[in-house]
This record gives structure tokens, C-alpha cells and sequence, in this order.
């Protein structure tokens, strides 16, 4: 399964972290700043040429794909793990999928997707990003679609079924449009502003 779906099982004195730990915005910035350095140093670029917001929205709709993913497949079994920002753990890496762990939890029925990770999970940190690097709610939120349908893209034809009707629901409501197998947001996650970014395969500026 691709490494955005695990979240491993928690493990005490195995260098894990509390999530809560990610709405801390010093600590949000300080892997944003972990990021822009490798972002820098992937297209050789001075620090100014890399906006530290762009960054931290680019490393958000990574979180969101991370806290979002396993859910989105397991929803699919007819359950989701009850986790909270109290259950979850994580490590720091340079790149790449974020570790994440997760602690014992009950498990709720499939239609408490929403509540649990969109509204549970994410929205917690979305707005430490909104607050911390002056991020508008509507390209945030239209990172979390964009999450929901770069998971859906991975797993069997029902995915596209449940984000269409997350996408539904306020605050994505309006973010994307989901079609039959695909996914379009009416927004940018600003990765084309980084000199040699380009757009992602969902972006509003590739329509």
C-alpha cells in the first residue's frame, strides 16, 4: 500500500511525537522551515525564491493527505478508527510522507468519516497553518480536497463516491469538483509560484 495509507501502530520510546505537538505554530514553522530548505535545494534556487507561505501550504496538503488517507480506505471496509490529535503520533523527516502512528482506538461507523478526520483531524491544523503563515481558508480547504482525491485516485471506484459527498459538506463545499474518477479544485495549493513548480494534475490554472 502506498506509505500515505499506514499509520503505524504507537510504540512508546520509539521516537514518536505527539501530534499535538503540529499545532504549535513554532512548530509548524520550524518544519516549514525543514521543507523550504529541501525545496531550495531540490531546484537550486535562493531562500527568497521560495515564499515561506507557499511552503507551508504545499507542506500542509502533505499532512492533510497523511491524516486523511488511511481513513478515506478504511471507510471503505464499513469503519474508521475513532482517533483524535490525542491518538496520533509522528516523527521528523527532511521529505517525503510524514511517519505517523496511531494509539488503540474505538472504531465509529464509515458515515462518521467527516466528523472524525475532515473536522476532527484536519480542520485542528488547517487553521494553526491559516493563523501562523496568513494562508486563506479557501486554498487550505482546497488543499484538504485535493488530499481526499489524490487518496480516492489510489484505492477501488467507491472512494470517489464518499469524497463527492465529503465535498459536499461546508467548509469544502465549493473547493472541488468531483467527477466520475477525477477531481478538479476551483483553487491552488501556490505551488506554481516556486520558480520550476508548475501545477498539480487537479489545479485550477491547468482547466
Amino acid at each position: 500500500m502506498n506509505p500515505y495509507f499506514v499509520w503505524e501502530p504507537y510504540e512508546a520510546g520509539a521516537g514518536w511525537r505527539p501530534f499535538a505537538q503540529l499545532l504549535e505554530p513554532e512548530v509548524a514553522a520550524e518544519r516549514v522551515a525543514v521543507s523550504r530548505q529541501g525545496l531550495v535545494a531540490m531546484f537550486g534556487l535562493d531562500e527568497a525564491a521560495v515564499p515561506e507561505r507557499v511552503v507551508a501550504s504545499v507542506l500542509f496538503l502533505g499532512y492533510a493527505s497523511r491524516l486523511l488517507s488511511p481513513p478515506l480506505a478504511e471507510s471503505l471496509a464499513g469503519s474508521v478508527r475513532a482517533a483524535g490529535p490525542g491518538d496520533l503520533w509522528w516523527k521528523p523527516v527532511p521529505g517525503g510522507p510524514l511517519p505517523m502512528a496511531v494509539s488503540p482506538v474505538d472504531r465509529r461507523p464509515a458515515a462518521d468519516l467527516f466528523d472524525v478526520a475532515v473536522l476532527g483531524l484536519v480542520a485542528p491544523l488547517l487553521e494553526v497553518f491559516r493563523a501562523r503563515f496568513r494562508l486563506s481558508p479557501q486554498v487550505l480547504w482546497g488543499n484538504v480536497a485535493s488530499a481526499l482525491g489524490g487518496a480516492a485516485g489510489q484505492l477501488p471506484e467507491g472512494a470517489w463516491s464518499a469524497v463527492a459527498e465529503l465535498v459536499r459538506r461546508p467548509p469544502l463545499a465549493g473547493m472541488a469538483v468531483v467527477g466520475r474518477r477525477s477531481l478538479r479544485r476551483r483553487n491552488c495549493c501556490l505551488y506554481y509560484r516556486i520558480p520550476g513548480g508548475g501545477t498539480c494534475g487537479d489545479c485550477v490554472l491547468g482547466q
